[in-house]
């Protein structure tokens, strides 16, 4: 044991020597370089275009480009795809700037590059953060072989408003899962040395506190107290910056009055001195500019404003590259920021070999090898049946029997356009594979299905024209819409079994999407009434990018199973859950609502001096008049075509001291038919606290695999660690007193036992 103590010892001390070489070259190099470059040139590292041509994320299109590529003022490019635009791009930074610095290459690679994966949100609901870090390196390695160096993910906001369009990017409600997801993906997306040719950068955003945005209105102001972002909101950020993230990008929101791109307090007291963050900061797209409608103050003011406070990059605006020299000249900033600036960006691309490797992702026979392969197929396949959450399944209605006739309707059924969901900006739906064409591979030459688009997607023309403002996903039908429900009831009159796919075009929800109504539409839900008095057992399949409120679909539908946006494998995977072939194992990592009003709604959420009665409604209580407070469905929720039994919940000891653990032990039983997969969750409440505490905490959790009839005792180790908190001085600590630990099947359904800490 001591020879293999001074092994590791020994390891450790020569990787901490070769790193602090390498610290010492790169620090060498980037002297040198910056001996050399002109203000000008300095500044133009500072400055990130677009050239357009690509998937448009904002308004602005970057202007001669090229020219100012060949004189020094731009640091990096991002909407080129495709590794022969790239290597072009990189030539003419090259060959034609005086000092010949390469380009940082990036783009929106959010949830897959080519192969598009489930939406974040989807992804989420697995649960699996090895899956999860799996998928960032596959899609580091597609984005990579594509040209670019640099990803704009992962998005780790916490969101708690499903209004807000963009919760498809992230990881839900919770900063305790939030926070393993997002140090998976940078894992994921960097691997373990970003010079090798298969890492990008990864960023992430949108620091911070965006997922909170005001009546869940994208861009809105964002207004909350310290210990709330500390507590809740601020963790799954801080998790990436302690896995690695090379760069940071700033969110569009204001944070206590003033907005993010410009906080000092956020981007140098928070991110660099509190969390000893090295790498560099990004503007969101024009969000710098965009202080001057927050009334910050001209262009030359909010510039100098957000380099002063830690901006390093400017997205677009290009108010740094032609008003920074004005504001040095003035006394307005100083040279030391701007080379501050400039050197973390250099740094970064010295990490990544560009110096060196300036063309390493631009060959055409690695393009060819390692996009949209037959590998990366399965992986996104394998990873939507694992995101799709059953949400009801009366009388084992699922999975379906491959004898039986199917009645396959609506108008999401046999549409390709909208399987990738929001943020696939690279990927190409018409390679996506529909639910129809899914399902008629699995079940073979002998299937019955009966298929009937039954409605169109929206018959609002309002909500229409602003869904297809980025290309063409809500197709209106030349019939009128009782001629189409009536084709769709007449599929079901002659099946056996009636599969309803509904739910929300690609962009209605991610950025620009917030919606103040998160119901199905209207031209569907009329189809589904339709269906429901056909007296056909009714399995209603959900697309969408942030929950729903289905109160209705709930209490009509036999079978209910949110698929989210499943990516390019949609209709394979789709085939295989309906069919059996896979076990559904997903849990919701957002809370459902019943309706709009009860909006947020969360699990983690703090009693008032007045708590809510669960069984009945009580005057002068927190309740509402018309609906019950509880949700729809709760944070974790999740069925299978199996049921588990949970046992009583035991406790190695009910006190718990400085230095020592508890262990939390239940044993789970597949007390069903189908081999499956159950997500044993574990949560804690600090009944007494400095400060209020919520009702409860998600601490731990595992997934284990159960055949029928099978028995598993799991345990969970609690140190006085896991109950720390921060206090009403931001100090993060534990108190002593009486705390509750909870282990179930979701956020409500559990078993309970009490300890104290000492």
């Amino acid at each position: 044991m001591v020879k293999k103590f001074l092994v590791v010892a020994a390891l450790g001390m020569v990787q901490t020597v070769f790193a602090q070489k390498q610290d010492a070259d790169m620090n060498r190099f980037v002297d040198q370089l910056m001996k050399k470059m002109t203000l000008e040139e300095k500044i133009g590292q500072l400055n990130l275009l677009t050239p357009g041509g690509g998937v448009a994320t904002g308004a602005v299109v970057s202007k001669d480009v090229e020219q100012k590529i060949k004189e020094g003022k731009v640091g990096g490019l991002f909407g080129v795809v495709g590794q022969d635009k790239v290597r072009k791009a990189q030539e003419l930074a090259l060959k034609s700037s005086r000092l010949g610095i390469p380009l940082l290459m990036g783009s929106d690679v959010i949830h897959g590059h080519k192969t598009t994966f489930p939406i974040p949100l989807a992804l989420s609901c697995s649960w699996d953060t090895a899956m999860i870090k799996k998928l960032a390196r596959t899609a580091a390695k597609e984005a990579a072989a594509d040209g670019l160096n640099w990803v704009f993910s992962p998005m780790v906001d916490i969101a708690r408003d499903p209004r807000w369009g963009r919760v498809a990017e992230g990881s839900g409600e919770d900063p305790f899962l939030g926070s393993l997801i997002a140090a998976a993906m940078v894992q994921g997306y960097q691997g373990d040395d970003l010079a090798k040719e298969d890492a990008v950068l990864s960023c992430v955003k949108h620091f911070a506190l965006y997922g909170a945005s005001e009546a869940g209105r994208d861009y809105n102001t964002v207004d909350m107290s310290r210990l709330r972002m500390y507590q809740d909101y601020l963790p799954p950020y801080r998790a990436a910056v302690n896995a690695g993230a090379a760069s940071v990008m700033s969110s569009f929101n204001e944070i206590d009055g003033v907005p993010a791109s410009a906080n000092k307090w956020l981007l140098t007291d928070l991110l660099r001195k509190e969390w000893g963050f090295k790498g560099f900061v990004v503007s969101d797209y024009t969000s710098v500019n965009e202080m001057i409608a927050h009334g910050m103050g001209d262009l030359q003011t909010v510039s100098a404003l957000s380099l002063k406070a830690g901006l390093d990059m400017d997205m677009v605006g290009e108010g740094f590259l032609t008003t920074l020299k004005k504001s040095l000249q003035e006394g307005k900033i100083t040279m030391q920021v701007i080379d501050a600036a400039c050197r973390r960006i250099l740094e970064a691309k010295y990490k990544l070999g560009l110096f060196t490797s300036p063309y390493r992702n631009t060959s055409e026979a690695r393009t060819a090898a390692e996009i949209m392969t037959a590998t990366t197929r399965r992986q996104a396949r394998e990873a939507a049946t694992r995101s799709f959450v059953l949400l009801k399944n009366n009388a084992q209605t699922l999975p379906l029997q491959k004898n039986r006739s199917i009645a396959l309707v609506g108008p999401l059924a046999d549409n390709k356009r909208n399987m990738l969901g929001t943020w696939s900006v690279s990927g190409d739906w018409k390679q996506s594979v529909s639910i129809l064409e899914g399902l008629k591979a699995a079940m073979g030459s002998n299937a019955t299905i009966h298929y009937a688009k039954g409605a169109d997607i929206s018959s609002d023309s309002f909500e229409v024209a602003r869904s297809n403002a980025l290309g063409v996903e809500i197709e209106k039908d030349s019939r009128k819409p009782d001629e189409l429900i009536a084709e769709a009831v007449a599929a079901a009159a002659k099946s056996d079994i009636v599969v309803a796919v509904v739910g929300e075009a690609a962009d209605m929800s991610g950025e620009a999407s917030s919606r103040s109504y998160i119901g199905i539409p209207e031209s569907q839900q009329a189809l589904l009434r339709a269906l429901k008095k056909t007296g056909k057992p009714l399995v209603i399949v959900v697309l969408n990018g942030r929950p729903l409120t289905l109160e209705w679909e709930a209490a009509n539908a036999d079978a209910l199973l949110d698929i989210w946006f499943g990516g390019t494998e949609t209709g394979n995977a789709v085939a295989d859950v309906l069919l059996g072939d896979y076990n559904p194992s997903g849990k919701l990592s957002m809370t459902f609502p019943k309706n709009v009003g009860q909006i947020p709604v969360y699990y983690s959420h703090k009693n008032t001096g007045r708590p809510f009665n669960k069984e009945a409604f009580a005057k002068f209580k927190s309740n509402y008049l018309d609906v019950e407070n509880e949700p729809l469905f709760p944070f974790g929720y999740g069925l299978s075509y199996t049921s588990f039994q949970y046992s009583d919940l035991t406790l190695s000891s009910t006190t718990l001291r400085k230095g020592e653990k508890i262990t939390a032990t239940i044993t789970v039983t597949n007390s069903g038919n189908y081999d499956g997969e159950e997500t044993v969750q574990l949560y804690t409440r600090d009944m007494v606290g400095s400060v209020t505490r919520p009702v409860k905490e998600l601490k731990a959790f595992q997934k284990i695999f159960l055949k029928k009839g099978e028995s598993k005792t799991v345990s969970f180790v609690i140190t006085p660690d896991d109950l720390k908190f921060y206090n009403a001085n931001l100090q993060w600590v534990h108190e002593p007193g009486e705390f509750m630990v909870m282990v179930g099947t979701d956020s409500q359904n559990v078993k309970e036992k009490k300890f104290e800490l000492k």
